[in-house]
């Protein structure tokens, strides 16, 4: 394996796991947009991200040719063995397991070890070269249990009965995961969803994922209305709280949900009232709990504190070596422009 402009490459099985760029061949851990690019010519992926991608990307963008591997199922490419092992980070997310002249590499792609009623969890696989992401290597981060940032949730619905709760959620996995989550913490009422959440939590039902009764957050009975849904949850894009859609909402308590809010400093700056620390990654404990569970004497760090991880292996005795892979560790949800029905005009839409 080596790091070139297009990301990992594999020499001998001449194909790339997660490129930035367009290539020949490639092979996707899973469907956030860091990971998964549009344009490639072959794409193998588990039959999940396969149709993500479709959903994200459309047809014709998501691999010329597509082939879906199902987990522990192996192929080989130019005698390199490739397997898929669950990651645990959102649905249809893989590790990359690949076999060639005795020696295994593992590249992780993104993970996390948390339970996750919306995605199979993660495997450990010995190895000789763990490929690790390091999104939160500093001891600062050690999620608490998500159940009971649900509990904090739902504590606030009784406190403020009269107003919205309005969580900001990555469109892919996030949303997902925290509805199912408020489902089986006894939550059966309607869950209100931004549009650009729509198209993925009808993917992950038509893939079996059962969420329960969700609906579109509705437009004001007159333009520049609002006052509603107090009492409900709404999920939307981490960005919505700060276009006008969000004046439909009856006085929202503006939430998040997710591991960077265990940095004060940051929910503040982003106004957030009531910040939840649910992550679909690894924290600082799991991360090297990991490393010992696959018992590879050398990691490789894509992205993400990768000194720190680096320093803490090299104390336990694991050769440590940062990859700095570019394009890694921002999923879109975080910067992008909303669609259309979040803009001013939209306030009329359905």
């Amino acid at each position: 394996m080596r790091v070139t402009p297009q990301g990992l490459y594999c020499a001998p099985g001449d194909f790339f796991i997660d490129p930035a760029r367009p290539v020949a061949r490639a092979i996707v851990t899973h469907g956030h947009s860091d990971h998964a690019r549009p344009d490639h010519g072959a794409v193998l992926a588990s039959a999940e991200t396969l149709a993500i991608m479709r959903t994200r990307m459309g047809e014709g963008r998501a691999g010329r040719e597509q082939q879906a591997l199902r987990p522990g199922e192996a192929v080989t490419q130019n005698s390199v063995g490739i397997r898929l092992v669950p990651a645990g980070h959102v649905l249809g997310s893989c590790q990359v397991v690949l076999d060639w002249q005795g020696s295994r590499i593992v590249v992780s792609g993104d993970y996390k070890r948390r339970a996750d009623p919306t995605c199979a969890p993660f495997e450990p696989v010995v190895c000789d070269v763990f490929v690790t992401e390091a999104t939160f290597a500093l001891p600062v981060f050690r999620h608490p249990p998500a159940e009971a940032e649900i509990t904090r949730l739902l504590d606030s619905l009784r406190l403020f009965p009269d107003r919205a709760h309005l969580v900001g959620v990555y469109a892919l996995g996030k949303a997902q995961r925290l509805i199912a989550l408020l489902r089986q913490a006894g939550w059966d009422r309607p869950i209100y969803l931004h549009g650009a959440l729509l198209a993925l939590c009808e993917l992950y039902e038509g893939l079996g994922v059962r969420l329960g009764p969700l609906a579109p957050v509705p437009s004001p009975a007159k333009r520049g209305g609002g006052g509603l849904l107090a009492g409900e949850i709404v999920l939307a894009p981490p960005s919505a709280e700060a276009t006008a859609w969000v004046r439909r909402l009856a006085e929202p308590v503006v939430c998040a949900a997710s591991g960077w809010m265990r940095v004060r400093q940051r929910a503040k700056a982003r106004g957030v009232e009531l910040p939840l620390i649910v992550s679909d990654h690894a924290d600082w404990d799991e991360l090297l709990e990991t490393v010992a569970a696959v018992q590879a004497p050398e990691v490789w760090v894509t992205h993400g504190r990768d000194d720190a991880l680096v320093h803490a292996l090299g104390l336990r005795g694991v050769r440590g070596r940062a990859l700095h892979l570019l394009g890694r560790g921002e999923e879109e949800e975080d910067a992008a422009p909303l669609p259309a029905e979040a803009a001013p005009a939209a306030e009329t839409a359905g």
